[in-house]
């Protein structure tokens, strides 16, 4: 099995998702300004996978600090921190995995500085294996929701890939596998960088996994044709009242399925939902290069010249929504009070 980040000697270890599915490349970085690189420029991509791909950047970056004193040592570390957490606005998990470092931090009373930095990598490696387990929980209360010989319809990647391994929206299709059931998937290609195409497809295949590549604009006819039984997508950020931001695009599917009378499902660890955004609009939307649209590959398709826009997101009303399944089980509308209720499980 590939892996997507790794803590390996020392060193952050990350598959290069800009190259695939042609080439399988590791790349290893020893310095947090190049994992924060990293991130900013989707060799690591995915909401879980970046909070973890950031917890790894900024242990590296403390390991690195030469200050001998709890303060100066604090002063540093915040520069490391602060530059991580510029690199995407709109994935949670990457401010939710800031906090938890920040947090072994504020919380050291100890002298030893030494020891605060190994308390910070092995933090990070929990954070990677902890979002493993939380993936796994998702594939089994969501494979329960897929019934056998069905079609599910993705978009983007929320495969192992989008996380350290296993999978949201793939993990519930996983799941559904392990349970014994027949599951076919189409992965749209997910305009403009491809991660349908170049990332759902790769992984799928890679299991051998049922997949069939269809383009962005396929799925209201192979809706009406009966060829999709539902929708499964994963999540960057998920405000208090379910409403959902995922993938350029996720928004259109919603719509689409609501049309056909399909189910809309959510898969995403708990700690994508962001209880400080009490709706959809306070969720930040990221724009990206004009050249992911202008480009392909670094090959010009459009004209020089032409005006772009290019959000990387989009807000999928929580009313559109079936269901969204987290490591602790289903929520179903009245989203907010299943929200609250998960959290209130969490903090026992």
């Amino acid at each position: 099995m590939y892996k997507i980040v790794e803590w390996k000697k020392d060193k952050v270890v990350m598959i290069d998702q800009t190259l695939l599915p042609t080439r399988v490349v590791y790349r290893t970085y020893n310095d947090y300004k190049a994992v924060a690189k990293a991130i900013k420029e989707l060799v690591v991509r995915g909401a879980p996978a970046i909070g973890v791909a950031a917890a790894m950047g900024i242990a590296l970056g403390a390991k690195k600090i030469k200050q001998t004193t709890l303060k100066d040592f604090k002063r540093e570390f915040k520069k490391v921190a602060t530059t991580i957490a510029k690199t995407r606005p709109t994935a949670v998990n990457l401010f939710w995995a800031v906090k938890r470092m920040n947090d072994i931090v504020e919380e050291f009373t100890g002298v030893n500085i030494d020891t605060l930095k190994k308390k910070l990598i092995t933090e990070a490696k929990n954070i990677h294996r902890e979002d493993i387990d939380r993936n796994k929980s998702i594939g089994k209360h969501g494979g329960r929701l897929l019934k056998t010989n069905s079609t599910v319809l993705t978009h983007c990647n929320a495969g192992a890939l989008a996380t350290a391994g296993y999978g949201t929206a793939l993990g519930v299709i996983r799941g559904a596998v392990a349970a014994g059931k027949n599951i076919k998937v189409f992965a749209d290609e997910t305009r403009p960088v491809l991660q349908g195409a170049r990332l759902t497809a790769w992984e799928l295949m890679q299991d051998n996994l049922d997949v069939t590549l269809i383009t962005d604009n396929m799925a209201g006819y192979m809706m009406r044709e009966g060829l999709v039984d539902c929708v499964v997508v994963g999540s960057d950020r998920i405000a208090s009242n379910g409403d959902v931001a995922n993938k350029i695009g996720t928004y259109t599917v919603a719509v689409l399925a609501k049309a056909h009378g399909l189910p809309f499902y959510v898969a995403a660890p708990t700690s994508t939902i962001d209880m400080a955004a009490k709706s959809g609009d306070d969720i930040p939307i990221e724009e990206r290069s004009s050249k992911e649209i202008t480009h392909v590959r670094g090959k010009r398709i459009a004209p020089v010249g032409v005006k772009t826009l290019n959000p990387a997101f989009d807000i999928t009303p929580a009313r559109l929504v079936t269901a969204i399944i987290t490591e602790k089980g289903v929520i179903k509308p009245p989203f907010k009070a299943g929200i609250k209720k998960q959290f209130a499980k969490k903090k026992k």
